[in-house]
């Protein structure tokens, strides 16, 4: 027979058998579509020489008034500016407790601090400030031992002593419940994962002993979270299910100014955000009566006086206003669209759009069963937002709402044929993101077992195509405010660098921060590389010769084929895979009789003579050495029957 030219359509389709998508791509990792084919995606370069405490659960990035460009990253422990290459503390601290004084030892770097009523918890950061201590050799540290760097709590024996670890041991005879200091807490803001609570009042009444841990819960703990975002140059941000905050960065020494609380407004809200047209500040899940926690309302929304953040009451005179929505059980999340805020519940959809005086916004319904499955699930990009949904699928509102049709729905919201499926109890994490310089809005998500983010799944909107891959971030900023996106990768077990604790340890795990889309390689800020590994699997290909024979009824030998790349540096590496039966394992062989790969392709690679022979054969393309990326043309085969058995 001719050579055969094998053509293959964008995107994965992993709902059929790899027999069932034949002329189709079934698997893959870090692989893209662009114009209709697959590539390697772009490198990753980390943009500072620092890890920080916590996941990342938020970042956004802004420029104030002078032309300044910030990004703003929110964990689960701190809140921090990035400016120009270095990381800056702005997290808020808690009303300040006074008091304290100190136990040491000598030879032991363990000190006691004494402060009646701390209310601190186990792995709290906190700083020192007023602090006097004793003379006559009592004690070796110096006042600056204490207030240069922020501390960790290292057990809690009592609820009126905590104890720290000095950078150094106490050289003196030791202190005894001697000196005096000030402690100023880091503002609380939730658990590193999303986890399942049995603490006392967890459970219903009556349902076990009074007074006690529940052994079995329902109840899920949300995750440390924020919601950030500006207004004009002011970043605002909000803990969920906690306080709002603002930063500003046009203040004297701004980089060495913590954020601090906004007064007049609510005190525990899901999340925030600004409706840029019109310039009000929305909390949303809020409470009924300012400054009440208890009046939290998980479907209550306020919006603020216009150009004014500090008047949240409605009155005749100003715009500020309220919303109760009525299908969900709360809201999940808000997006800024074109000219509109989309609102979405566990279960529904809401725009709400501003109309001026007398009601300055109107509040419409515009979808059932299509909630939302997070927090930070939903983005905007190019006249849309997308989202995943809160019971599976993936969702679009460009005026209407429209559910996605999706060839890895399966893969991604379900265990069914092994696929590694979503966690649900891990569902606040999801983090929805848009590449702007390759037409892709994406999602990064917890596989089914995993406490954190370890998937992602991309949908090209231009290709209409869908992707998976094991890319983990666990936030990302599209290319705006800076030339190339911006995401965050947290380890579980690493110890943070940022900011400088005594004490620190790795109970919360650490995030690098990275810059994307550069170069083939994962490179450190030491300048440590390391290959960037990507593969792309096809479904299986069968011979009809003349109409004679049905799909697959007759054995295929290949003993050639012609690759073709539109860009490759480095080398790339074909496999052809061949089995008889869809219910075989496809097989390669690297020795004779059947040769299969892998081929190691090069730019002056003309043909791979092969020996192939199976009634199915399927291809694999990949590469795992630095610097190697490539772009799939096209392939040829030479293809002869080779009869039925």
């Amino acid at each position: 027979m001719p050579l055969t030219k094998v053509s293959f359509k964008p995107g994965f389709n992993k709902q059929q058998t790899a027999t069932g998508a034949e002329g189709q791509w079934v698997d893959g990792d870090n692989v893209r579509f662009r114009y209709g084919q697959p590539e390697k995606i772009g490198g990753w370069q980390e943009i500072v020489n620092d890890t920080i405490a916590g996941p990342v659960r938020d970042q956004h990035t802004w420029t104030d008034l002078t032309g300044k460009k910030y990004a703003a990253l929110g964990t689960s422990k701190v809140l921090v500016i990035y400016y120009e290459g270095a990381f800056y503390d702005i997290t808020p601290l808690n009303t300040a407790q006074t008091g304290a004084t100190f136990d040491s030892t000598t030879g032991s770097a363990t000190v006691t601090v004494n402060l009646t009523g701390h209310g601190l918890l186990l792995g709290d950061y906190f700083i020192f400030t007023s602090v006097t201590l004793p003379g006559g050799g009592v004690t070796g540290y110096t006042s600056a031992d204490f207030t240069t760097n922020v501390f960790e709590v290292i057990s809690v024996p009592t609820g009126n002593t905590f104890t720290i670890t000095m950078t150094s041991n106490e050289s003196g005879t030791g202190m005894s419940a001697q000196g005096s200091a000030t402690v100023n807490s880091y503002i609380t803001v939730g658990p590193v994962f999303q986890t399942a609570a049995y603490g006392w009042g967890a459970g219903a009444y009556g349902e076990e002993e009074w007074g006690t841990a529940r052994s079995t819960t329902n109840v899920t703990l949300d995750p440390g979270s924020w919601s950030l975002d500006n207004y004009g140059q002011l970043l605002v941000a909000t803990i969920r299910n906690g306080k709002t905050f603002t930063w500003d960065p046009s203040v004297a020494s701004p980089l060495d100014t913590r954020a601090t609380v906004v007064s007049g407004a609510p005190t525990k809200s899901l999340m925030s955000l600004v409706s840029d047209r019109d310039r009000h500040l929305f909390l949303m899940g809020t409470e009924t009566t300012i400054g009440t926690d208890s009046t939290q309302n998980k479907m209550f929304i306020r919006f603020s006086n216009q150009e004014d953040i500090n008047t949240w009451a409605p009155t005749a005179t100003n715009t500020a206003g309220t919303f109760t929505l009525d299908q969900g059980n709360e809201i999940v999340t808000a997006v800024q669209g074109k000219d509109y805020v989309l609102v979405l519940t566990d279960q529904a959809a809401y725009v709400i759009q501003f109309v001026g005086p007398p009601y300055t916004f109107s509040l419409r319904q515009v979808g059932s069963n299509c909630g939302c499955l997070g927090q930070h699930a939903a983005i905007y990009a190019q006249g849309a937002v997308y989202w995943m949904g809160f019971g599976g699928g993936f969702f679009m509102f460009d005026g209407t709402v429209k559910q996605l049709p999706s060839l890895v729905e399966d893969f991604v919201f379900t265990t069914q044929g092994g696929a590694p499926g979503i966690n649900y109890d891990s569902n606040q994490i999801t983090y929805a993101y848009y590449n702007s310089l390759f037409n892709e809005v994406g999602w990064f998500y917890a596989s089914n077992n995993s406490p954190q983010i370890n998937r992602t799944v991309i949908f090209n909107f231009m290709d209409q195509s869908w992707t998976t891959g094991s890319l983990a971030r666990t936030s990302y900023s599209d290319a705006h405010t800076y030339n190339l996106p911006y995401a965050t990768q947290f380890t579980s077990t690493g110890t943070p660098t940022f900011p400088i604790i005594n004490g620190v340890t790795n109970s919360f795990g650490s995030s690098r921060y990275w810059s994307h889309e550069v170069g083939t390689n994962q490179v450190l800020a030491n300048g440590t590389t390391t290959a960037i590994t990507s593969y792309i699997t096809s479904g299986d290909y069968d011979l009809s010769e003349g109409g004679l024979a049905g799909d697959g009824e007759l054995i295929m030998r290949v003993s050639r084929f012609i690759p073709d790349f539109k860009n490759l540096a480095g080398n790339a590496k074909i496999t052809l895979y061949f089995r008889n039966y869809p219910a075989e394992t496809a097989s390669s062989s690297s020795s004779a009789p059947l040769i299969t790969g892998p081929f190691t392709i090069t730019t002056s690679t003309n043909f791979i003579s092969t020996r192939v022979r199976g009634r199915q054969v399927s291809l694999k393309i990949e590469n795992d050495a630095v610097g190697e990326t490539w772009r799939y043309g096209t392939l040829r085969l030479d293809i002869a029957a080779g009869g039925r058995r």
